[in-house]
């Protein structure tokens, strides 16, 4: 197999994790968080081959109560990714705080492009009307189940899509997206239950593999593809110096 490490651009992880238990993974992890407080934690760690991320879920009352436009521009400063963000038609959140929150944070996306991870569960339609009124560089839309028309308006966007085990059951969604816009992810512990697998962030081997079969190619190849992919985030949104030291060396080989 090649010598870059898996790459997992969705994954839930504990901030209080221990520090040896990311290295052992052996897989660059973007992680997501839930909350500013969260984010706090979480961006005050050092990890060599884990990208933590600044987010407000569209799911948690208390996340959106505590949210400060502010307080989130300061935390985004300090990184390269942004997630977890976006909307959910099932929140308990009423819609209209949910779109608040994210017209807020697309507002400081607007002038400082982040790798920006979209949750838009039964809410594709209001998280592509979101971003045709304020389009910003490195969206990647986190486990997309829009239908063929809202997917084709996504790529005139210039989404990405990161997809995990059960994305690639999606056949009709991976005969739109082309394998350029592609990132793996594990959306650890929701999207990899069903594997066959130990459910841990950066196992993607059922993604990689099944992308290996659906464009047969070598499964070296998919994952040298998701590096490709994710340079290019990287280059549109100019982030490459928030990111750690290990996953910019990785980078450059792409």
């Amino acid at each position: 197999m090649t010598s870059r490490l898996p790459l997992d651009l969705h994954a839930h992880v504990d901030p209080t994790i221990c520090p040896r238990d990311l290295t052992d993974l052996r897989a660059v992890v973007f992680a997501v968080t839930r909350s500013l407080e969260e984010a706090s934690a979480a961006l005050a760690r050092n990890d060599t081959r884990t990208c933590w991320g600044v987010g407000c879920h569209p799911g948690l009352v208390r996340a959106h109560r505590a949210f400060k436009a502010d307080r989130f521009a300061e935390l985004a400063a300090t990184t390269a990714f942004v997630s977890e963000v976006g909307l959910d038609g099932q929140s308990r959140v009423p819609m209209v705080i949910q779109q608040a929150t994210l017209d807020a944070i697309l507002d400081v996306l607007e002038h400082s492009s982040r790798i920006t991870s979209i949750h838009s569960y039964r809410a594709s339609e209001q998280v592509l009307a979101a971003l045709e009124s304020r389009p910003i560089r490195g969206a990647v839309l986190h486990w997309w189940l829009g239908d063929e028309a809202q997917t084709m308006r996504a790529l005139e966007l210039g989404c990405f899509f990161s997809i995990n085990a059960s994305s690639v059951r999606r056949e009709d969604l991976l005969d739109l997206i082309p394998l350029d816009r592609l990132l793996t992810e594990t959306d650890h512990p929701f999207g990899d239950r069903h594997t066959g697998q130990r459910a841990r962030p950066g196992v993607v081997d059922t993604v990689e593999s099944a992308l290996a079969n659906r464009h047969r190619i070598p499964r070296e190849e998919v994952r040298s593809r998701m590096w490709s992919n994710l340079a290019q985030l990287v280059n549109q949104t100019g982030c490459a110096g928030l990111l750690p030291r290990s996953v910019r060396v990785q980078l450059i080989a792409s």
